[in-house]
């Protein structure tokens, strides 16, 4: 509940940050303004209509969610320089991936080979980098969002690009737990843009699961690796049968 407020909170100084009313609100709706005036005090919004009143405001809601933790100190992304410390050390990164997934101290230590003396060390750094709070007992208190994410082409997006070129990709996708889909075909712009809008609301729902397994116990559930994409594109070997280069841009 207390995210919620923080959320509808948010997209009330948005709201005003933009110069919209109530009344604004309740055109984009189709409801009466004592009716959306009802739903902001209650703060009873379906996700549709959180959806809906988003689109009015030319934002997503995970732009909303950014801009709320933004306000609530919690670091939705690193530093350049961060992200290369990370990325320079195999076993910090591994340490902030799994603290990020919720693993304990305890859990990561007998799970990988690092060390009690090496993973304290790891802790202490992560901790000197204001990822984390080390608490007693190696506790840790992530100083990260839930909805954190790495620099957009920084030095881990680069390393885990890395990754999925040369291992993720290399799969039959036919295992349990495994899934592949494929799709080509003639969009235009609009519905492009839908489309990447119907992505990240999928993304949103992948977070709220990862965060609904966190109660889970370590040994029923797995590491899970999503990959969504889309881009105007054709075949190289199409390309080169095109009569004339084509200057149209997307």
């Amino acid at each position: 509940m207390p995210q919620t407020i923080a959320l509808i909170d948010t997209l009330k100084r948005t709201l005003k940050a933009q110069g919209k009313t109530y009344a604004d609100v309740a055109t984009a709706l189709e409801l009466s303004e004592a009716s959306v005036k009802r739903l902001f005090s209650e703060r009873s919004f379906s996700l549709q209509r959180l959806d809906r009143v988003c689109e009015f405001l030319g934002i997503e809601i995970s732009d909303l969610v950014r801009s709320m933790e933004n306000s609530s100190g919690e670091i939705t992304e690193l530093t350049e320089e961060q992200e290369k410390d990370l990325a320079g050390d195999i076993n910090l990164l591994l340490t902030a991936q799994l603290l990020l997934n919720k693993w304990t101290f305890k859990e990561i230590i007998s799970t990988y080979q690092i060390e009690e003396l090496e993973g304290v060390r790891l802790l202490a750094k992560l901790d000197r980098m204001k990822l984390i709070e080390l608490l007693p007992g190696n506790r840790v208190k992530l100083k990260i969002s839930r909805h954190f994410s790495w620099r957009p082409h920084g030095p881990i997006q680069q390393f885990f690009e890395q990754q999925v070129q040369n291992e993720f990709l290399q799969s039959r996708f036919n295992k349990n737990g495994e899934s592949r889909l494929f799709l080509s075909g003639m969009l235009s712009r609009r519905s492009n843009a839908e489309i990447q809008r119907r992505m990240q609301r999928l993304a949103a729902e992948f977070h709220a699961l990862v965060a609904e397994d966190e109660a889970i116990p370590l040994n029923d559930k797995f590491g899970t690796a999503f990959v969504m994409a889309i881009r105007p594109w054709e075949p190289q070997s199409f390309t080169r049968l095109r009569r004339e280069p084509s200057t149209k841009k997307f």
